[in-house]
């Protein structure tokens, strides 16, 4: 059985809340723009009324691909029709992985992952095929949320190259109403979100905003 990570999340505020959540953006080999996807959003109510909300995320990684109307713009949905794979990390041993996929457009799909070459440690990476303009592709790491797999976060695909991606446990969760599949803006949401932060091999984070709305995250 896959491992979970799972926050729970209570809300101590007067009133009911929406919450959403998102990932750390993975390193992109190469310092290209990098774009955040919300992962779930839900309305919470006051723990006075009982009220827990449950985010789960699994543990496996995904290398992701999706289909594209124009530049990502924060407020608005990402992209379209997209496709992920399960996939592992290259190892710093250097022993063999399946962290190399290749991309096909039409249709969209990615491959059975394979062992790579040269890939760094704790990354995998996507082949892109040649394509020509007006098409537009998002390549990235996908995450698995309650059940559903969306594009976490992304960069926009070149035509005929590689995308290394080297994710990073670390979700957040912040008051608003971006829902899954959503471009919000990572820096700006980050600043007073809870930080649940699974690097340490943790896989619970209770969750508390508080009253006075700053928040109280404990890891278990």
């Amino acid at each position: 059985m896959s491992t979970l990570l799972t926050i729970n999340v209570i809300n101590e505020e007067d009133t009911a809340q929406n919450m959403f959540f998102f990932q750390e953006p993975a390193v992109y080999a190469g310092g290209p723009t990098v774009y955040s996807n919300s992962l779930y959003s839900a309305n919470l109510g006051p723990t006075s009324g009982g009220s827990t909300l449950t985010f789960q995320a699994n543990l496996q990684y995904y290398a992701g691909i999706q289909e594209a109307h124009s530049t990502p713009e924060v407020g608005q949905a990402s992209g379209y029709t997209s496709a992920s794979q399960a996939i592992d990390l290259a190892l710093a041993s250097g022993g063999a992985t399946n962290d190399f996929t290749e991309a096909t457009l039409n249709p969209l799909a990615l491959s059975a992952p394979t062992a790579g070459e040269g890939i760094q440690d704790g990354a995998f990476r996507i082949a892109v095929p040649s394509f020509s303009p007006p098409a537009l592709y998002n390549v990235g790491s996908a995450v698995q949320v309650n059940g559903l797999t969306t594009l976490s976060n992304f960069v926009q695909a070149s035509p005929n190259t590689f995308t290394d991606c080297q994710p990073i446990l670390k979700y957040y969760v912040q008051t608003g109403s971006y829902t899954a599949g959503t471009v919000m803006n990572f820096t700006q949401s980050s600043q007073t979100a809870a930080l649940c932060d699974f690097t340490g091999g943790y896989t619970t984070a209770q969750v508390k905003l508080k009253s006075n709305g700053t928040w109280d995250v404990s890891m278990s």
